[in-house]
């Protein structure tokens, strides 16, 4: 009997990608394994990556939980890295007890988990302790990015940021440029290469290709939230060609 899972996210209202590369890991792995998956989201209003918007969006995610758990998803996640990490350090832990209690009121039990968690989680599974990373977002927002990461107890070697402050555009970027930003970046002594600390920016096609190309396990946000939300679901954490941490190994 082929078991079926319903994924839910909570999604900033102009993003584009993580409808697209969750749903395309997840059925790239139904083509080597048998469970199937639904895609659910609700929806915070937001468009240009600040401070202040990210604050304002961050005030609908309760929300967007209650409205998933009405369709009883099996696993919950945000889908915005920047706008929990730059609330201050540890922030994703907070944001995850608070939408597990809405979930939880709203007699749903899905496990409830943070992109920015994800993010975390990924790199320690895979033993991180130096990483270097590219991130669309300003300097001011990267560098919050940065420090929450280190705050975590991995240090950040080097740090490419694209600046780009509307999030259309960050969603419209060619995800192959990335195999050539990454020749700019510091990654010697590297333990992982985050292809993309935002879960806006493009970047599963280029996984697998930094990862080959520089012999550097190479992970993005997106690829951490899907591996995250496997383990959630207790699902073997296989997707092909999405490097690494989604290798099965």
């Amino acid at each position: 009997m082929t078991s079926h899972f319903r994924i839910g996210q909570i999604v900033p209202s102009s993003n584009t990608t993580m409808e697209t590369e969750i749903p395309a890991m997840l059925r790239a792995r139904e083509g080597i394994r048998p469970e199937r998956f639904t895609f659910h989201s609700s929806r915070m209003r937001m468009h240009k990556v600040t401070k202040e918007e990210l604050i304002e969006m961050n005030k609908q995610g309760l929300r967007c939980a209650a409205e998933l758990a009405d369709a009883r998803v099996d696993v919950m996640s945000t889908a915005c890295l920047v706008a929990i990490m730059s609330m201050g350090h540890g922030y994703h832990r907070q944001t995850e007890r608070e939408l597990t209690e809405v979930a939880r009121a709203n007699d749903c039990l899905a496990p409830v988990m943070t992109s920015a968690g994800a993010l975390i989680e990924g790199l320690k599974i895979l033993g991180a302790r130096r990483i270097s990373l590219m991130a669309p977002y300003m300097r001011p927002l990267t560098d919050l990015v940065v420090s929450y990461i280190e705050n975590e107890g991995i240090e950040v070697i080097d740090s490419i940021c694209f600046e780009i402050p509307d999030n259309l555009e960050v969603g419209l970027r060619d995800p192959l440029k990335l195999v050539d930003d990454v020749r700019r970046l510091n990654t010697d002594g590297a333990d992982v290469v985050v292809a993309s600390a935002c879960v806006q920016m493009p970047s599963l096609p280029a996984i697998q290709r930094i990862e080959d190309m520089l012999g550097i396990r190479t992970v993005s946000t997106a690829v951490c939230t899907a591996r995250g939300m496997l383990d959630r679901l207790k699902l073997e954490p296989v997707v092909p060609q999405a490097g690494a941490l989604l290798s099965g190994t």
